[in-house]
Parts: structure tokens; sequence; C-alpha cells
């Protein structure tokens, strides 16, 4: 079982989750909206409905993150017509830097054993691998 590609996703995955909640707690922000705050950073006075659709979120789950984001103060949510354009406050902008920041911070530490090398030639065979399965927006990019 440890030598899988699916024991080291989790085990990674675990690690990320673990290492960016402590980060984002620092602020007053949990994990379950780190992607919320990443896209609304990227696509400023997005809708709700693009937001959901874009990360394949339920929209339950969505609506409930964005109404706590809205309360906590990191986001502005304003009806126009039909929809509500979202974007991002004082402290979501704040909230936006730390997340983006993190997967940087993360990744240094998860590969400090590795050299350049070794680091490009492994980003480069998970990229093939979540291209294979379908699972990367960076493959059209790329291809």
């Amino acid at each position: 079982m440890l030598q899988t590609l699916s024991y080291h996703c989790t085990a990674l995955y675990r690690s990320f989750t673990d290492y960016t909640s402590r980060r984002l707690q620092e602020i007053g922000m949990s994990y379950g909206a780190l992607f919320v705050i990443i896209y609304i950073g990227k696509h400023p006075g997005c809708t709700q409905g693009e937001l959901t659709q874009a990360l394949r979120l339920d929209w339950g789950y969505c609506q409930r993150t964005i109404v706590r984001l809205v309360e906590d103060g990191f986001l502005t949510r304003e009806r126009v017509g039909r929809a509500y354009h979202l974007d991002l406050r004082e402290k979501g902008q704040q909230a936006f830097a730390i997340s983006h920041q993190v997967f940087f911070d993360w990744d240094d530490q998860a590969m400090a054993g590795l050299n350049i090398q070794e680091r490009e030639q492994l980003i480069k065979l998970l990229n093939k691998v979540t291209c294979q399965e379908g699972t990367s927006p960076l493959c059209t990019i790329q291809s």
C-alpha cells in the first residue's frame, strides 16, 4: 500500500491541508474557503453561479461559504440584476495574498530534499498524470 500513487497523494493532501489550515486560521479563515478566495481574487466581480460552476462546488456549500466570508468581512456581495457579484474587501485581499503564497511555501517545505532537476521532473510527471486523468485545467493551456 505504501508504494501506490494514491497513498502518496493522500499523504501529501493531508500534509497540505494541515499546513494551510494552520496558516489560514491566523487570519480567521478556514481551509474550505481557500479556493473561493483565490477564484474571486483572480476573477473580481464574478457571480456566485460562475464561482460554483468553475470550482465544481455544491450550490448550498458555496452559498454557506460566501455568506460566512461576507459576515467575516472578507467579501462583498452586491446584487446586480438577478445575480450577486463578488469582490474581495481589504481583509479578503490580505487573505488572497496569503492563500496564494501558501502553495509556494508548502511546496518549498515538501520538496526541500529535492534538487531543482528533481523538482522539475516531479512536477512534469505529475502534470502528465493529471492531464491524462483530465483533472487539470492547465492541460488545455499547455497543449
